[in-house]
């Protein structure tokens, strides 16, 4: 995008009552944000947009600094001071496609770290504040075998539950996401600044909220339905009645994703929040695994949601035996390569992989997931193959 147009939709985004649809209402109306700074009071005001709304639109044109330019450099600032720091619309082949589908699509996400990791499987955990060691340790261990599986884990960075999954999917050598609810030149809570530099150098640290923009309470049920729309499924491990995680699994359900709960004491009020979710139809878990063998069938309509479908054209016959192999973006020499080579037609335990290949368990499990959503390989009893 050019730095003009990306400016505009960073200076329209920091006018006060501004949303996702605006942004699509703009976009539809002129193709582009940038027109819209261009209208008179009178034009602005017959697209609907309040007076307070239309002196900001206009002041982006006058002579001086306006309150929205003065954000705007703080954006583009910060944007600027690392490599690792990324400002991504919806144009951006970065943002991530199961993201992009969900009503109300942030329009702007800011992140830093690995921004590729967006794009790959997701799985979000979430869970209180006020969580017990048991419930804490539930969380590490699950996102840890996540992590060996492949799939990242996606959380909130809050105390208890959050902070748990986060560490376990680090401590597993995997990848990891964190959704904040405040712009990225600050972190909340304070005490998990420690945990949030991990997360960025070994994951990323995702927002849809500008440059000085402070937490408030209203912002964390927004920032829910990112941690959502960016997963295939959202695992509750422990939650009251009144819950934020509850509103994480009821954004998950209107978004079509996957839900899952873990049960507890009936005499536990951390697990009535679970329990209610499993009466109202989430998937009632009590292994790693059983969350794993609900989501990988998904990841092959995740595969083409991340490929826009039919856009992809291709010129390799199919009638070619060699075609499949010959369509896959393979480098020689990259792991995936070496892998696909290395799978047969009969199934392949992961121990016997790592001996035929020198790959670490982690790296295999990563490379496992990208041939699945290739449609080349799959998991079946004793293994994996090729298809």
């Amino acid at each position: 995008m050019h730095p003009h147009e990306l400016a505009c939709w960073l200076g329209f985004w920091r006018i006060p009552g501004i949303g996702p649809s605006h942004f699509r209402f703009v976009c539809d109306h002129f193709g582009a944000i940038g027109p819209l700074f261009e209208q008179s009071a009178r034009q602005l005001e017959q697209l609907g947009f309040t007076e307070p709304q239309r002196a900001l639109i206009q002041s982006w044109r006058q002579e001086g600094t306006s309150a929205v330019r003065t954000g705007v450099a703080k954006d583009l600032a910060w944007q600027a001071e690392s490599p690792a720091h990324h400002i991504l619309t919806w144009d951006d082949p970065c943002y991530p496609a199961l993201l992009r589908q969900i009503t109300g699509a942030p329009p702007l996400l800011f992140v830093c770290g690995d921004v590729d990791c967006l794009a790959l499987p997701q799985i979000a955990i979430v869970g209180s504040r006020q969580s017990t060691r048991a419930g804490q340790q539930v969380a590490r261990d699950f996102a840890a075998h996540f992590s060996r599986q492949g799939f990242i884990t996606t959380s909130g960075l809050a105390l208890g539950i959050d902070s748990a999954a986060h560490e376990g999917a680090l401590d597993g050598s995997g990848q990891t996401i964190a959704v904040l609810a405040h712009g990225l030149d600050a972190i909340y809570p304070p005490r998990n600044r420690p945990l949030a530099e991990r997360v960025q150098q070994q994951g990323a640290l995702v927002t849809e909220f500008p440059i000085g923009v402070t937490p408030r309470p209203e912002f964390f049920p927004r920032r829910n339905r990112i941690i959502s729309g960016l997963s295939l499924g959202v695992l509750v491990v422990e939650a009251a009645l009144k819950s934020g995680s509850l509103i994480t699994a009821h954004e998950a359900v209107d978004q079509g994703r996957e839900v899952f709960a873990i049960p507890g004491s009936i005499h536990n009020p951390l697990a009535k929040g679970c329990h209610a979710l499993i009466r109202n139809g989430a998937k009632l878990v009590e292994t790693a695994d059983q969350v794993l063998e609900e989501l990988r069938p998904l990841l092959g309509y995740m595969r083409q949601q991340t490929l826009f479908g039919d856009t992809l054209e291709s010129n390799v016959d199919p009638d070619d035996e060699n075609a499949d192999a010959m369509a896959l973006p393979y480098p020689i020499g990259s792991i995936e390569h070496r892998l696909y080579h290395t799978l047969e037609f009969e199934p392949c335990s992961i121990d016997q992989l790592v001996q035929l290949t020198g790959l670490a368990v982690a790296e295999l499990s990563a490379a496992l997931i990208l041939l699945e959503l290739d449609g080349v390989a799959q998991q079946v009893q004793g293994g994996y193959c090729r298809v």
